[in-house]
């Protein structure tokens, strides 16, 4: 079920340095059909890529973000097809990607939904969000990132209910138990989630990346092993020009115009 016509996935680019991929199945709730992941896979691949891109904006939309994979797809498979769909390979543009990600979730963010989300870095969800692993209510479990991603945002006793029960949690408890980094009303959750790009696309390009790189490396690595990354990280980053003018922007007390070098 996909408009006619239509593309599963909308790449835009609503402000300078910042590109917008928004999920476009309305129709099956933004179930993301091999085509849908193919896609997307692409423009992540592509994007990361692209010097004039600095953040990127994931929405499913108003009414829903992405309400699980594509049972119809999947009733008929056999376990060599699932294993040869090498789903893996068509998340790892995304869950690889260098440039800071910023999910707008409304609505249900559900199975394959909710690992999507999980692969931004920040998660700007409004306040009627739902998120939900109920792949065991169909005979199955989640299977790109919703035991692992979902017990390391959120911890043991929360992952195991949620994905045990197939319960939904609401966007209130997705945020004080942290898989959601920011709560608003849901006719906020578009222009919030496009003022953390924004504020993002401002700053240093080369400076973010290693953030991103040094808290998803360190946060599985014993704390001596993380420290050390984060020094070297930020050493290498005074070899930059970006460095000296936002040092001396800060000094002369003006805005600083950083160009990822």
């Amino acid at each position: 079920m996909t408009d006619v016509n239509e593309p599963s996935v909308i790449l835009s680019f609503p402000e300078n340095g910042v590109a917008e991929l928004r999920l476009n199945r309305p129709l099956a709730t933004n179930a993301l059909s091999l085509e849908l992941q193919t896609l997307l896979s692409k423009y992540f691949t592509e994007l990361a890529d692209n010097n004039e891109v600095r953040c990127i904006l994931l929405t499913g939309g108003d009414k829903v973000f992405a309400a699980g994979g594509d049972i119809k797809g999947l009733i008929d498979a056999d376990p060599i097809e699932i294993y040869q769909r090498h789903t893996e390979r068509l998340w790892a543009p995304i869950e690889q990607c260098p440039k800071p990600v910023v999910a707008a979730v409304s609505g249900y963010a559900y199975g394959g939904g909710c690992e999507l989300a999980m692969l931004a870095d920040i998660i700007i969800a409004g306040t009627g969000a739902s998120f939900c692993q109920p792949e065991i209510s169909i005979g199955i479990m989640p299977g790109i990132g919703g035991t692992q991603r979902l017990v390391r945002a959120v911890g043991k006793a929360k992952a195991m209910q949620m994905a045990l029960t197939g319960k939904p949690i609401t966007a209130y408890d997705a945020w004080v138990g942290g898989l959601v980094s920011e709560l608003c009303e849901d006719d906020d959750v578009y222009k919030t989630a496009l003022a953390n790009c924004r504020r993002i696309a401002r700053m240093p390009p080369l400076a973010a990346e290693q953030i991103k790189e040094v808290i998803l490396a360190g946060m599985d690595a014993p704390l001596a092993s993380a420290m050390a990354l984060e020094r070297k990280a930020n050493a290498i980053l005074f070899a930059s020009q970006d460095q000296r003018e936002g040092m001396t922007a800060f000094i002369e007390k003006r805005h600083a115009e950083f160009k990822g070098k």
